[in-house]
């Protein structure tokens, strides 16, 4: 059974990072976007990783343009628009497909564990995915659930 740590994923750099630097960490996995109405989730986001990091939390974004072309830009772009707008810190990666056919693995995986609205498929940007620190997909949320509506859950997976 596959876990977080048997993905890889690009980071905005360009690097190839294996998801197991993350082993042991209680991981928030959202898929992103600049130009949406829940972009201001960034900020939600961020606090969390700043509150909790210390304690185990690592939130983990992934760019995704397959919604409206909300997510327009190159890497560059992202990660300069995230810092600038709302002090990103936790770890980014390059865009990817979280649906269809050309789907990141890693989003293949967190479909398949955890099922949605839309059965499988990612409904829309800032889809929320939290995995424990045994790698193993522990939540799904709604695009629309506010990040701060999260805590009760992590604080339950940092333990």
């Amino acid at each position: 059974m596959p876990t977080l740590s048997d993905f890889t994923a690009t980071t905005l750099t360009g690097q190839e990072q294996p998801l197991s630097a993350y082993s042991g960490k209680v991981v928030l996995v959202v898929n992103t976007a600049s130009k949406c109405g829940l972009t201001p989730q960034y900020e939600g986001l961020e606090e969390l990783h700043r509150t909790y990091g210390d304690q185990g939390l690592v939130v983990l974004g992934f760019p995704c343009n397959q919604f409206a072309s909300q997510e327009p830009g190159d890497e560059e772009a992202i990660g300069a628009f995230c810092e600038r707008n709302y002090g990103v810190s936790f770890p980014m990666f390059a865009k990817v497909d979280v649906n269809g056919p050309r789907a990141h693995p890693l989003y293949q995986w967190l479909r398949d564990q955890k099922g949605g609205v839309l059965g499988d498929r990612i409904k829309w940007n800032f889809t929320k995915f939290l995995i424990g620190r045994d790698g193993r997909v522990i939540s799904r949320w709604a695009p629309a659930t506010k990040p701060e509506k999260l805590v009760g859950d992590i604080e339950k997976a940092l333990g």
